[in-house]
């Protein structure tokens, strides 16, 4: 597992859910490396393609690269690769591909000396108990995330993405080195919109959150520096 702490990346992750490079370059550029990373997700991929990669790297960030690969272990290693040669910070697979996928990944981009970590996504936070029922997971949203933080860090994946409601509960019963990426970051007084596991930077921080992923309270603000500061100032302050 790669040693992240000591490094100066901020641990706030900005994701730019656009459709076009536009709309994309135009909110980034009034953000700072020094303060952030950017989260590059399907919609913003599917649109623009790698380029928006480099023109993103251009501007001096590092990059999250959330596409969530899932599918039989040659395409989830292949795909993981050619990331990886993007020059990305980040990226994740679902850990539900399998151990075995999972195990493999890894391997592959040691092997070729690429320095980006893996993440195994364990349950989306838009998605709590009655859902993952119907679904057919039989335990509960706490343990089946237990379970898929247990299995990413059997196989050495770097950390996992989880919601800040379970951080605590895998740095203290699987391990403190595994890095846990946080979405579903919401100001207090912030709707919930599509997430249903949600929660404030400072109580991520204190459950012991890595990163923490800001979407809309940043993207959507008049000032998205300043409320940048005041994310990343909350955040830190309660570490």
């Amino acid at each position: 597992i790669m040693s992240y702490k000591n490094d100066n990346t901020p641990r706030i992750i900005v994701a730019i859910d656009c459709d076009n490079e536009k709309n994309a370059l135009s909110i980034i550029n009034k953000l700072d490396p020094k303060l952030c990373n950017i989260k590059v997700g399907l919609e913003l991929y599917v649109s623009c393609g790698p380029i928006i990669i480099s023109k993103i790297h251009d501007l001096g960030f590092k990059i999250f690269l959330d596409l969530k690969f899932h599918d039989i272990k040659n395409t989830v290693v292949k795909s993981l690769l050619a990331a990886a040669k993007l020059g990305v910070w980040m990226v994740n697979l679902h850990s539900s591909c399998g151990s075995d996928t999972m195990k493999e990944a890894i391997s592959e981009i040691k092997k070729s000396n690429f320095n980006m970590l893996v993440l195994g996504v364990t349950i989306l936070t838009s998605l709590d108990d009655d859902e993952i029922k119907q679904i057919g997971f039989s335990k509960n949203v706490k343990d089946q995330v237990m379970l898929m933080a247990e299995n990413c860090e059997n196989a050495n994946l770097d950390g996992v993405v989880c919601s800040g409601n379970e951080v605590r509960n895998i740095k203290q019963k699987i391990s403190k080195n595994l890095i846990c990426v946080c979405p579903g970051i919401r100001l207090d007084d912030d709707s919930k919109d599509d997430q249903k596991r949600t929660m404030t930077p400072k109580m991520a921080a204190k459950y012991g959150a890595d990163y923490i992923v800001v979407g809309r309270p940043v993207t959507n603000s008049l000032d998205p520096i300043k409320s940048l500061k005041n994310i990343k100032d909350e955040f830190e302050k309660a570490l």
